[in-house]
């Protein structure tokens, strides 16, 4: 095989996909009794903050991965929505009725 032939050797390897990551900001819409929600997972590795989770009144602590909603169907737009958003812990965001 010639030189100007042969195959090209990647001076490094490539990142491995991290699969958490891909999927944690996956936005979903979900309707419940009190309307619709914009509902989006936040993985461990991206939560950096400390939230009071509306459901339990509990701390979510940095590192613990939870869910993020906030209404799809507000009177007053979609910024004031997005502003109203509130961090909740996953499984009681699940149960909430």
């Amino acid at each position: 095989m010639s030189p100007s032939r042969r195959p090209r050797r990647r001076d490094t390897e490539p990142e491995p996909l991290d699969v958490e990551r891909i999927l944690g900001g996956m936005r979903r819409t979900e309707t419940r009794r009190d309307g619709t929600w914009n509902v989006q997972t936040q993985s461990a590795a991206s939560a950096v903050k400390e939230y009071l989770c509306p459901g339990c009144g509990l701390a979510i602590v940095p590192g613990t991965a939870h869910v993020v909603a906030w209404r799809a169907d507000g009177l007053f737009g979609e910024e004031d929505d997005l502003a109203a958003r509130r961090h909740w812990h996953t499984h009681c965001w699940r149960i909430r009725t």
